[in-house]
């Protein structure tokens, strides 16, 4: 995986994050979704580093093998302003000042708080299969609840989801080598099978049910908007289009004019199964959105 790429250590903001890196040109930075790790764009980010960019994957706090700070009883370490934080930190840490982020599933929400609290630091924003958290929320009904019932199920705290997952992490994350790539494969499944892990994994969730909603209800009440380009990308075999309808409309409040997406034709994790397609949408993207290097 990863050939050229270096696989290191560095401080985020408050947590280490294990991080692989490689080729040169503009930065963009790309962040995992639950329950994968930095692995799962092993075959997008040597296309985009061929194609002439500085591309960087950690682990997010929590995840994988970054560290998993203690939490509290807001879950407050494992929000997504603390995630971006520690994304924003690991960025300037490897010199890129301002840079593209594009985020998956979970790691749609950090890049998401990334560039609403830290708007000069991103120049481009692309989202995977996400809404805002607020929105999500705000719009959940009972389809919502039958389709992303595990949001509730790992948020909750009075009977931990931990206990269920820990006794048989392969028959709750089911998938195969064969869909993710044997290497790729491997970290996950180590990942999984590490209780202090899965611990974090159901804080983000935890995190998302209460402080990240607060962050996002606060920005669409004060009328917040993200202040750079963004790009909505959803799976065609994901359940985006069915929830939410027009899903651009769904980011018209948060991003305005400087809007535009598409479906791509795949399942859930895009990157995975269609990475020619994602690659080329992204270039796509950065072309009209030019993606600009400033280093410090």
């Amino acid at each position: 995986m990863f050939d050229g790429f270096t696989l290191e250590r560095r401080p985020g903001d408050g947590a280490e994050l294990r991080v692989r890196h490689g080729g040169s040109g503009p930065p963009v930075l790309l962040l995992h979704g639950h329950p994968r790790t930095h692995a799962t764009w092993h075959r997008v980010a040597p296309r985009l580093a061929a194609a002439g960019h500085t591309v960087v994957c950690p682990d997010l706090r929590g995840y994988g093998e970054s560290s998993k700070p203690p939490t509290d009883p807001d879950h407050r370490p494992y929000s997504k302003r603390a995630m971006a934080a520690d994304c924003l930190a690991l960025m300037r840490g490897l010199g890129h000042e301002r840079f593209a982020v594009v985020g998956h599933d979970r790691g749609a929400y950090v890049a998401t708080r990334l560039a609403l609290d830290h708007p000069a630091a991103v120049s481009a924003l692309s989202v995977l299969d996400g809404v805002p958290i607020g929105e999500a929320l705000r719009r959940c009904d009972a389809k919502f609840a039958a389709r992303w019932w595990h949001w509730f199920f790992l948020g909750q705290t009075a009977k931990p989801a931990e206990r269920v997952i820990d006794a048989d992490p392969d028959a709750w994350y089911a998938t195969t080598p064969e869909h993710m790539g044997p290497e790729a494969y491997e970290d996950f499944h180590r990942a999984i099978h590490d209780p202090a892990t899965v611990h974090a994994m159901c804080e983000d969730y935890r995190a998302g049910l209460g402080v990240d909603r607060e962050h996002d209800d606060a920005d669409r009440l004060a009328g917040r908007r993200i202040a750079c380009p963004v790009q909505v990308l959803w799976a065609t075999r994901d359940d985006m289009a069915d929830l939410y309808g027009d899903v651009l409309a769904v980011w018209h409040d948060w991003a305005g004019d400087r809007l535009e997406g598409a479906p791509i034709a795949s399942g859930h994790h895009i990157a995975e199964e269609a990475p020619d397609e994602l690659a080329a949408a992204l270039r796509g993207f950065w072309r009209t959105s030019p993606v600009t290097e400033r280093r410090g």
